[in-house]
């Protein structure tokens, strides 16, 4: 088991290590106007790409009846998306360790924005699943860049709550708000090209996100092990003065380049570093978490309507049962974002892992009985959202910040891809064996899950890693 000696402390020619000055400064400022106008202008895009990651899901009904499309055709539509995504992440990750945080949530954004606005005008079935890999392109990239930069922006005291509302915004308030989306563009447009609208309101918000986004400025860890001292100083100061744009007055010296990171410095970027010694251990053990956690949630989320259906219940039934047991994603969202600044990540993991067992135990011995399996289903979305949760504010804490972008978006995208695959097996398993051998098989996932978690070191409350401290561990 890996410890986490050594990731603070002084460097090699005695001056306090950058990831203890970093982390004294965001201790001094605490959490301002500044934070939370950041952390407003990701989260409004965050809640958006949910609508966008649903909105296969809500057009489908809509594109069979007018395009005669089969069910097949509309999976692969989901399908274009997941990969796309998973690809989305990988790139990103290459480009951020590379070039910045900032960019690439522009960047992203505009990609996410030009495959809306394709899928509203699609001429026909090929170009709507060209748009479709498109979105999920900028979808992939936007979830890991949100995630880097919420926790490099904060200190270890409000990191988790700030990456926590990552997930409030999206699996919780994004998924449970995306019918009723549906429904309210539905009953203003009508005729068999409606479904374009919705597709084009999503494309306008991004617009004007894109204008206030504008003034977010780049993360400091990242100007900081880049070796620009003097812009890291600069962008803390207007964090402590809650002023994002405009000169600063008086600015404070709140950083002072080490002797392994003299200013002028480039990034030290090299994206197989994820891969060998110490991080490669870290990125293969969350990679199996996460692609576990991914696998259950998104089976569960794929077919317990046609579950349901199965079961005798009609759909509107199904898919308002279905909405009941989605209310855990968000009770676990807002969990799992207030105990993330009270609670060791591995703990909440091991707990987050029992739970989602005991609940998909449950669920295939009282399989017979609906009330028990929508009490119990609430369960396991609650507890699947809460690790997937801290899996997003561990995976970063565990790179130095020359990789951290490369690191979390190889679990991000394995993750993705393991949610995009997985509900094929999840759903040969309910062909052959039912909801009782489906929800055995997604309680293994957890027994896995958890046993993965306990290796990584524990990152609650220490200062995320520098390039100084892991350029020779």
């Amino acid at each position: 088991m890996e410890t986490a000696s050594g990731r603070s402390g002084r460097s090699s020619d005695g001056k306090v290590a950058l990831a203890d000055q970093i982390e004294n400064a965001y201790g001094r400022i605490g959490v301002t106007s500044a934070h939370k106008h950041i952390l407003i202008m990701v989260l409004i895009g965050i809640w958006f790409d949910a609508l966008e990651q649903n909105a296969v899901g809500l057009t489908g009904p809509v594109l069979q009846e007018s395009w005669g499309l089969g069910g097949a055709e509309i999976g692969f539509l989901n399908t274009m998306t997941f990969t796309a995504t998973a690809l989305g992440r990988l790139l990103t990750g290459v480009i951020i360790d590379r070039f910045g945080r900032r960019k690439m949530l522009m960047i992203n954004l505009i990609i996410f924005a030009g495959g809306s606005l394709l899928c509203a005008l699609a001429p026909n079935y090929a170009v709507l699943a060209a748009g479709r890999f498109i979105v999920g392109f900028g979808l992939g990239g936007e979830i890991s860049v949100a995630v880097i930069m919420m926790a490099e922006f904060f200190a270890a005291k409000h990191r988790g709550t700030a990456v926590g509302l990552i997930n409030v915004t999206s699996a919780g308030l994004g998924n449970m708000l995306a019918p009723l989306f549906g429904i309210l563009v539905f009953s203003v447009f009508d005729g068999p090209d409606k479904w374009r609208w919705l597709f084009g309101l999503l494309f306008l918000p991004c617009i004007l996100i894109m204008f206030f986004r504008r003034y977010v400025p780049e993360t400091p860890r990242f100007l900081a092990a880049s070796g620009r001292i003097d812009e890291a100083n600069l962008v803390i100061n207007r964090l402590a003065k809650g002023q994002l744009s405009g000169p600063i007055e008086n600015p404070e010296q709140y950083l002072t380049a080490t002797g392994a990171q003299e200013p002028g410095k480039p990034p030290r970027s090299d994206w197989r570093g994820v891969l060998r010694g110490r991080l490669l251990r870290r990125t293969v053990l969350l990679t199996v978490a996460v692609c576990m956690s991914y696998a259950a949630q998104i089976s569960m989320l794929t077919l317990m309507p046609t579950i349901l259906v199965a079961s005798g219940h009609d759909l509107t039934s199904s898919l308002s049962f279905t909405l009941l047991m989605q209310t855990g994603s968000l009770v676990g969202a807002i969990a799992a974002a207030f105990g993330a600044s009270r609670l060791p990540r591995k703990k909440v993991l091991t707990g987050g892992a029992v739970l989602g067992c005991a609940a998909g135990l449950s669920i295939a011995v009282f399989s017979d009985s609906l009330a028990l399996v929508l009490a119990f289903g609430f369960l396991f979305n609650f507890a699947v959202i809460i690790v997937n949760t801290t899996i997003w504010l561990f995976a970063p804490e565990l790179y130095p910040t020359r990789v951290r972008g490369m690191g979390t978006s190889i679990i991000l995208a394995m993750g993705s891809l393991s949610g995009g695959l997985f509900p094929l097996v999840a759903g040969l398993v309910f062909d052959l064996s039912g909801l009782t051998g489906m929800f055995a098989m997604l309680a293994v996932l957890f027994v896995v899950l958890g046993i993965a978690v306990q290796f990584p070191p524990e990152t609650f409350g220490k200062p995320m890693e520098e390039d100084e401290q892991s350029a020779h561990a």
